[in-house]
């Protein structure tokens, strides 16, 4: 099978990494310099969608797979379908779960599906105010656009909200994608990423991860697009697996043959595993980046082939096992990330980095100008690795870190650390007694 891949982030990569393994031929386009090295790179705009069709048509691939979530939005999967081309993602109408929030939390509230109540929706600063004047705190905030992962804010405080809603209308950060805006309670518990590939009816359960968002260690700092992830199976027990699926997933799966939109990809369901049980943050058309990072390295079946039989609509009876322990991985940031990140600064020690035993190097914003690498985007390089335990993982991960050296540059350096601490329960305290009361809807993701 030939492959496409479209993006040019650290997920495109670790994609590129783990498809190139059964594949015949893999693409990515547009691709960067740190992955020039093991697949081909072409150049393309992802924001001309005849274009990119006209690419992989050219190319003879026989699968695309969309990484980032524009091109979705913008309708890629319906463009290929009129050409008779297979593209792995949903189209456009199913695309607004993640293009709006707005539409998302009309659709969890229309099906029932398990969510945070919502306090306003407001198209001006001053209707966001006057929603937030009589809340209780905190209070989420949320662009109802696309805005790389940065247009949402959990507010403590109405000084805290303030000063958001002035960068989103009075300063226009966000452009349009902040015009208009979802105000929601804010909930309590443990995030978790469960993320799966369907071909809209049958699907398979990923590896479950979670994302450590704040810039800073200790969750302090602004939002990001992810500074570092990890992913073992004790942060999803069966029967807490079990009502996810049977509260969330398939009523979402319901919902959307019950509106008419055919889905065909990733899923992603930012969760927060709550008191009350596991309630519904956000939906992702596509996989997370960075729980790509952490979630591939765990991957021990054909995912080119599980791709191909999704986009295909024939994913029922797939098999997908998973390697057993733990993954992880860490994200170097460029310095000013996430408001104005540094671009063109040197980058030392990467292969001093992949020679350390089990790390494994993903690029997202690099460039290479002759023998030497420079950042080029927030997110520079992410690097992961696999052990027997969290710790281990971790542990192999911070050490390849170490040995990279940008000036300026930051991490975090608590990825995981709770988790492989034995500090968190994985669940709240509710979900566990829930679950147990569930009749198991599908069948258990870990195969053997």
């Amino acid at each position: 099978m030939k492959i496409l891949i479209l993006g040019s982030g650290g997920r495109e990569h670790a994609l590129a990494w783990k498809l190139a393994a059964s594949a015949e031929k893999v693409w990515c386009a547009p691709g960067n310099d740190g992955m020039a090295g093991s697949v081909e790179c072409l150049r393309v705009d992802l924001k001309d969608v005849p274009g990119v069709a006209d690419l992989a048509a050219r190319i003879d691939a026989d699968l695309t797979i969309v990484g980032p979530e524009a091109p979705l939005v913008l309708g890629i999967a319906d463009e290929f379908a009129s050409r008779g081309l297979v593209l792995l993602g949903p189209g456009k109408d199913a695309a607004q779960l993640e293009g709006s929030k707005i539409f998302a939390k009309r659709f969890l509230e229309r099906h029932g599906i398990p969510t945070a109540s919502v306090i306003g929706i407001c198209d001006s600063a001053g209707e966001a105010r006057e929603a937030l004047k009589s809340t209780r705190w905190p209070a989420v905030i949320k662009a109802d656009g696309l805005c790389a992962g940065k247009g949402v804010l959990v507010a403590a405080s109405m000084e805290e909200a303030d000063a958001f809603i002035h960068r989103l209308w009075d300063v226009g950060e966000f452009g349009d994608a902040g015009k208009r805006v979802l105000i929601e309670e804010g909930l309590a518990g443990e995030e978790l990423s469960y993320i799966i590939l369907t071909d809209g009816k049958d699907f398979i359960r990923m590896a479950p991860a979670r994302d450590h968002k704040r810039a800073y260690d200790n969750d302090q700092g602004p939002n990001t697009g992810g500074m570092g992830a990890y992913s073992m199976d004790s942060i999803l027990p069966a029967a807490l697996d079990e009502l996810v699926v049977s509260t969330i997933v398939r009523p979402t799966l319901e919902g959307l043959r019950r509106d008419g939109l055919e889905y065909h990809g990733f899923l992603y369901f930012g969760l927060m595993l709550t008191a009350d049980g596991p309630k519904v943050l956000e939906y992702n058309c596509r996989l997370g980046d960075p729980e790509t990072e952490a979630v591939l390295p765990r991957v021990d079946f054909d995912l080119g082939e599980a791709c191909w039989r999704a986009a295909q609509g024939e994913l029922e009876d797939f098999k997908a096992n998973w390697l057993p322990g733990a993954s992880a991985c860490v994200v170097i940031a460029a310095q000013g990330y996430p408001g104005n990140p540094r671009s063109g600064t040197p980058i030392h020690g990467l292969e001093n980095a992949a020679n350390v035993p089990g790390a494994v190097i993903f690029h997202a914003g690099t460039r290479r100008e002759g023998t030497v690498w420079k950042t080029n985007g927030g997110r520079v390089l992410i690097v992961s690795a696999r052990g027997e335990n969290l710790g281990s993982a971790c542990g192999i991960a911070y050490e390849a870190v170490g040995k990279i050296e940008i000036e300026g540059s930051f991490y975090r350096r608590d990825i995981g650390r709770r988790a492989a601490a034995g500090q968190e329960a994985g669940h709240a305290p509710k979900v566990q007694e829930q679950a147990a009361t569930k009749t198991a809807s599908a069948p258990r993701r870990r195969e053997t």
